[in-house]
């Protein structure tokens, strides 16, 4: 079950509560009995997997003319990132 944090407008106490999804928010402060808001926290985000840049956005294999491809490619920095680095 979700926890969902509060904040009471009047006395600025916070507290949170685990409930259920389908359960009606909270509504009043358990301190003075004020009205509250729920708060929103930020969420993680995780990439899962093998590196979905390297893998989706790779350069292809260079031939060299002879039927023999390059097997190290390197991505080099285009040259406004480059730019962008040396200003900052």
């Amino acid at each position: 079950m979700p926890t969902y944090g509060y904040k009471c407008k009047a006395c600025e106490h916070t507290f949170e509560v685990v409930q259920k999804m389908t359960d009606d928010p909270v509504k009043e402060c358990p301190e003075c009995k004020g009205k509250v808001k729920r708060l929103l926290y930020p969420v993680g985000i995780v990439f899962k997997g093998s590196g979905f840049h390297i893998t989706d956005y790779r350069k292809p294999e260079k031939d060299d003319g002879n039927g023999h491809k390059d097997e190290k490619v390197e991505a080099k920095p285009s040259k406004e990132k480059a730019e962008t680095a040396k200003a900052s």
